[in-house]
């Protein structure tokens, strides 16, 4: 039977629990230019969060009760497309949801050859592509620099963390928990591994890094940042990904008490979202795809069965509790 989460209303400060919904609306055949799609597998992103508010963001909020946006894998069923077969892998927008129809540009093509479909919700998707530009293209980390990575365990930020260490840069990773510290160091192979939950950031950095930082990648805001521009080197380069220490109050979110170490050690900071990137997707491909294959990158997923535990998944994330790239299998 197809499904649906749905968003009732915009939610309130704190937990987000009552404003899913489960819905079994049947959808509708497809008409000229529309592919329909059984949907294998959907991600699930701190981003989210952005896209349920009615605050200014950098796309449109999800309407309430509409389905619930989210990136996902699935297989063509039926099309009205020439630019689609009925057995075709698509990835997109899909909407958490079992069953969709989409407009043809809406999705694009996936080859599962190269992969099994999700991998291309993992390191071979956006989030591996937004790791690979926001390090490689803005970052350009050089030999011999010291790097920094928050949320360096995740998704974004252990890909980011493999590009810098590829690029001959020493790589120090932050994350939350011995466990996902070990796997910093001894899979991904990164110089030093930072435990947030159990000691002082700024005291343990300023020990990692007595050079000082060159590259900082940011994927958490907050005290983190405020702790990492106290130890940036003259002219050095912040690219930020992203603020997960604060998406609680996303369009609230405060800057670091000393933000003026941008002026007085000429840093750089720029932002950026996987939208300025999209028709580079096949230059981040061939590089993230032999990298994978030949066991120079590695991706890790943590996988949930069911589209009804949605809301079981989407408080995770923001909880630190996923191993990996947090998908939901919905069908």
């Amino acid at each position: 039977m197809p499904a649906q989460i749905r968003m009732l209303r915009y939610p309130d400060a704190g937990s987000t629990r009552d404003v899913w919904k489960l819905t079994q609306d049947e959808p509708t055949a497809p008409a000229e230019g529309e592919i329909a799609v059984a949907i294998d597998t959907i991600s699930i992103d701190p981003g989210m969060s952005g896209w349920i508010t009615d605050k200014r963001s950098y796309m449109p909020p999800v309407k309430p009760g509409g389905v619930m946006r989210a990136f996902g894998v699935g297989q063509v069923t039926q099309s009205q497309s020439a630019n689609y077969e009925e057995g075709d892998w698509v990835t997109g927008f899909t909407g958490v949801q079992t069953h969709g129809v989409f407009h043809e540009k809406r999705l694009r093509k996936i080859d599962a050859s190269l992969a099994p479909p999700q991998k291309f919700l993992s390191g071979l998707g956006m989030t591996g592509y937004t790791g690979f530009f926001g390090m490689s293209d803005l970052g350009r980390p050089k030999v011999g620099e010291t790097v920094v990575v928050s949320a360096a365990s995740g998704a974004v930020g252990s890909i980011a963390a493999q590009v810098a260490k590829a690029a001959g840069a020493r790589v120090i990773g932050i994350a939350g928990g011995p466990e996902k510290c070990a796997y910093l160091q001894v899979e991904l192979g990164l110089d030093h591994a930072i435990d947030y939950k159990n000691c002082n950031v700024g005291d343990a950095l300023a020990k990692a890094c007595p050079d000082e930082i060159d590259l900082y990648f940011d994927n958490v805001g907050g005290e983190t940042l405020e702790a990492v521009l106290g130890l940036m080197k003259y002219q050095g380069r912040i690219v930020v990904c992203g603020a997960i220490s604060q998406y609680d109050d996303f369009a609230g979110a405060l800057g670091p008490a000393n933000f003026m170490s941008v002026v007085t050690h000429s840093l750089t900071i720029r932002g950026f979202t996987m939208r300025d990137y999209m028709h580079r997707v096949p230059e981040a491909l061939g590089w993230l795809v032999p990298a994978w294959k030949e066991g120079r990158l590695k991706m890790r997923e943590h996988v949930i069965e069911g589209i009804e535990k949605f809301p079981d998944a989407y408080e995770m994330i923001f909880r630190g509790e996923n191993r990996g790239k947090l998908l939901l299998k919905v069908s």
